[in-house]
């Protein structure tokens, strides 16, 4: 009798040999993403509902006892209150500063035929510099007896003085104890700093538009401005999406500039400078308050989450070419 004929052995697709390498490669991203991103980010919600101690058996459950801990100290103006607030105003201020500017400076530099990469090198310099070293400079630049602020301002009063005009005269300015300015003079520092990103990344966007577009705009007779609003701004919606979240993200998450601008007053004159992140700094690292720590960390991952999503919803849009 002869043998059964052996069936050749089945091999995989080209397609599912790549997915799998790929698969393969993406197992150590993800494996980092679980490890060092959700499980903390989980168990931090999960402590939020336990009064902490140091040994695991001792720690009690609280409940929803810290979030409504939170809510009153919201109601009564208290620190919670102040650091959102505060949180409202560094929005408002650094992200739609740092993005327009971001976006004019990158219409400059595209503009620019020579020396583009030292300019934008220049611009994103600071952005690599570490934010504790950054504060510290300008802290001192800041500083009302010896900054070099009130020094430009007191030689200014001092010319215009002389030539006869002292109502032109400014006052040293006391920038960083006021609670007035400080939060200004943070935001300052931060737009600053992160410029340079927001320079690149819309630099990067505005070269990615085909010249085609705008030559064919401006021989349908269109001018500077309705080439800019009508073709590269609609085109930029990607870019300018991608730099508002990220924006967005690092601001809500402030933590560096505020804590070494002013090491005698961290969270400035009257919780004027103070954020989320401090706040639940002190909480956790001060006050040992490990809990409550947790559950102001919820809070902002909860607004960070509700502030992207919404951001997502009001500039996405299809852009017809």
């Amino acid at each position: 009798m002869s043998s059964p004929p052996v069936k050749p052995k089945r091999r995989l697709s080209l397609s599912s040999r790549e997915a799998i390498w790929a698969y393969a490669f993406l197992l150590v991203p993800l494996a980092f993403f679980l490890f060092f991103r959700l499980w903390p980010a989980l168990q931090s919600f999960r402590l939020s509902f336990f009064s902490w101690h140091v040994d695991p058996e001792m720690r009690n459950f609280v409940g929803l006892q810290y979030y409504r801990e939170m809510w009153a100290e919201f109601v009564a103006r208290g620190p919670i209150f102040q650091a959102l607030r505060n949180m409202l105003f560094y929005f408002v201020l650094v992200v739609f500063g740092q993005v327009s500017l971001g976006l004019i400076s990158a219409l400059l530099l595209n503009s620019v035929t020579r020396f583009r990469s030292i300019f934008r090198a220049i611009y994103f310099a600071p952005y690599v510099t570490p934010a504790a070293a950054v504060a510290w400079v300008w802290g001192w630049m800041y500083s009302v007896n010896f900054g070099i602020f009130n020094k430009l301002l007191a030689d200014w009063s001092d010319w215009v003085t002389g030539i006869g005009l002292p109502w032109l005269a400014i006052d040293p300015q006391p920038f960083l104890t006021s609670p007035t300015q400080a939060l200004v003079a943070v935001s300052v520092v931060v737009i600053w700093q992160q410029l340079g990103f927001q320079v690149v990344i819309f630099l990067a966007g505005l070269q990615g538009i085909p010249k085609q577009f705008h030559e064919a705009a401006a021989i349908d007779g269109a001018n500077g401005w309705h080439r800019f609003w009508k073709v590269t701004f609609p085109l930029l919606n990607p870019v300018l999406v991608f730099s508002l979240i990220i924006s967005t993200i690092a601001t809500l998450q402030l933590f560096d500039q505020v804590v070494n601008i002013n090491f005698t007053d961290q969270g400035g004159p009257l919780g004027s400078t103070l954020t989320i992140a401090l706040y639940m700094y002190q909480q956790a690292f001060e006050k040992f308050r490990i809990g409550y720590a947790a559950a102001v960390t919820v809070l902002l991952f909860a607004i960070i989450m509700l502030v992207t999503l919404v951001q997502l919803r009001l500039t996405q849009r299809e852009v017809e070419y």
